[in-house]
């Protein structure tokens, strides 16, 4: 490693108001500058073997004669870590680099999946050994997540632009991961789709590791882990538009987002069948996509109230599923809500990575996806209960009535509504 590459690799502080500067001159393109082809390769790498390893552990524990209650500990031990660390990843990105944490966080998984391998090359003896290795990616992707959102701004210019590509290239792996490894699977080569993803991590560490990254904001030196916990809490909450999307989320998370997936796999499973579930779920990883694209180009002047409007289109899916809507109607509804989705994911990281200083962009970031994603799985956990006792027709109206309210809320809250656009860099 040369000089400039030690230099670059050490935290300096900077003023608190001060963004991430990035390492980008004029004369590169506004987004495909040469850092963010190799961030792009190296996310879009980790993104493909994150897709792929959810459903290629259920599959493969299914198919090796498990039952699905080792499945579901499975995943379990999989997204708990993730949930559970995800803040402390993000005090160790501000306080060793982003990249510093996301290489480590790299070749961790890659261990973990050359592990995985060997288990199912091999068989697993014992369960504990399973539950530890998925315990280890998890946590490694709680270290990796808070530096992937700090990152973009250091790499491009039109920040809005390089999410949106992002987001194109996260809507395709999950579209196409899981399909890789349901498909490996079925040919009995479980075992391989863990080498395939241990690949992916290795491409991932070697294009993050090639960044030409300059002086990266950092917190002051000497500061205690638990007061940058401390600090990254009192930036998070003193935005009101940021913990005020954030709050509004939880609700959504809970009643709508959460438990749609499961509640609807119940109602669209036996009447159309599995491949029809899986078709429309292909079609809002197409919608998205192209939420995605149109994000690249549509550039807002207040960026947080477009996504809300885009997040109309939501209610359209669970409406259709209760108003006995056919496959092709419902296929159109689900493209309508990925590209809804698509516009307000790109809206929404613009918006954070954009206004929140450098320097404690990597705890913010930690805290919004602690408070967002984090209950997801309580409103899905919550489904079959919630279906049980009132009904699936009655789950899905209060998600679409829960959807129409969150875009409402969203619109009506003005430090969301009037946020406005920090334009790209010169």
């Amino acid at each position: 490693m040369s000089h400039n590459d030690t230099v670059a690799l050490q935290p300096s502080r900077r003023p608190p108001s001060a963004l991430p500067s990035p390492q980008v001159t004029t004369r590169e393109p506004a987004i495909w500058s040469r850092n963010f082809r190799y961030y792009f390769t190296g996310r879009s790498a980790g993104l493909l073997s994150w897709a792929m390893l959810p459903v290629a552990v259920a599959a493969g524990l299914l198919s090796g004669g498990y039952g699905l209650d080792t499945a579901g500990y499975a995943m379990a031990f999989l997204v708990g870590p993730f949930a559970g660390l995800v803040l402390f990843g993000g005090v160790l990105a501000d306080r060793f680099t982003a990249r510093r944490m996301m290489i480590a966080a790299d070749l961790a998984n890659l261990a973990a999946h050359v592990l995985l391998a060997l288990l199912f090359f091999y068989g697993i003896d014992h369960l504990w050994q399973l539950y530890t290795v998925l315990a280890m990616a998890g946590t490694a992707n709680a270290m990796f997540q808070p530096g992937a959102s700090s990152t973009v701004p250091l790499v491009a210019r039109d920040v809005q632009g390089a999410n949106g590509v992002l987001r194109t290239a996260e809507a395709l792996t999950g579209l196409g991961g899981p399909a890789l490894a349901g498909a490996l699977v079925g040919f009995g080569a479980t075992g391989w789709v863990m080498v395939l993803a241990a690949v992916a991590y290795g491409t991932s560490a070697i294009c993050l590791l090639a960044l030409r990254l300059g002086v990266v904001p950092a917190p002051p030196a000497g500061e205690s882990l638990w007061r940058n916990l401390a600090v990254g809490w009192q930036e998070f909450r003193s935005r009101a538009w940021l913990w005020g999307v954030i709050a509004i989320w939880m609700f959504f998370a809970v009643l709508s987002w959460g438990p749609q997936l499961s509640v609807a796999a119940g109602v669209i499973v036996p009447e159309h069948g599995a491949t029809a579930f899986g078709l429309l779920n292909c079609a809002l990883g197409a919608g998205t996509v192209a939420g995605g694209l149109l994000a690249i180009r549509y550039k807002p002047a207040r960026p947080l109230a477009a996504g809300a409007v885009a997040m109309l289109a939501y209610p359209l899916y669970p409406l259709g599923i209760v108003l006995g809507w056919p496959v092709w109607l419902l296929a159109a509804a689900q493209v309508a809500v990925g590209a809804g989705i698509g516009v307000w994911g790109v809206m929404w990281a613009t918006s954070v990575q954009t206004q929140v200083p450098g320097e404690v962009l990597n705890r913010v970031h930690a805290y919004e996806v602690a408070g967002s994603v984090g209950m997801y799985p309580i409103g899905s956990a919550l489904a079959g209960p919630a279906v049980g006792a009132f009904g699936t027709d009655r789950v899905l109206l209060v998600g679409v009535v829960v959807a129409l309210l969150t875009a409402v809320a969203l619109l009506a809250a003005r430090p969301i509504r009037t946020l406005g656009r920090v334009p790209a860099r010169a």
